[in-house]
This record gives structure tokens, sequence and C-alpha cells, in this order.
């Protein structure tokens, strides 16, 4: 199993040894760029903090610190594509 495969299904954040989905939460799907096929924990969270994220990633361009811009692709929908990425914050 390659590392992208290992990463499928997994959230974005959560536990190593408990990285799956929980039924009582609802998961956008990353698509594209280092965190592809990663799925993002958006329960609780607005419309406008779901319009463009950014997330903290090691093997994105900018390596350790850097993060992945994803973008949502429409108003209703679970699917957040890459951007690309930024350098971390000094």
């Amino acid at each position: 199993m390659d590392e992208v495969e290992f990463l499928r299904g997994r959230v974005y954040g959560a536990d190593h040894d408990d990285a799956g989905p929980r039924p009582d939460r609802v998961y956008a799907h990353l698509v594209g760029g280092p965190l592809d096929g990663l799925l993002l924990d958006i329960t609780d969270r607005s419309d406008h903090e779901l319009r463009e994220v950014a997330l903290t990633t090691e093997i994105g361009r900018y390596g350790p610190g850097g993060r992945a811009l994803y973008g949502r692709r429409g108003t209703a929908d679970r699917r957040f594509d890459w951007r690309g990425d930024a350098p971390g914050t000094p």
C-alpha cells in the first residue's frame, strides 16, 4: 500500500490511530493537491468559513509548516478543490 492509498478515507487532523470518519460528523472530500483523498471535518462550520480553507501540511510545496489551500466546489457541494500551496505564517 502506498502513501496515497493509505491516506484515502482518513480524516485530516485526526489522531493516526483513529483517523477514520465518525457517523456523528459531517465531512467534505479534499480533491487534488497534497491532501487528495482526505476527508475534512466540516461539522459546525459556517458557510462563510467553508468558502476556502488553508490546511497545514508537511507534504506540500513549502514543506513543514506550509499550507494547502482548498476552495469549495459549489455552495452545496461537499468537495473542496486544491487551489495551490502557500508558505506558513512567519
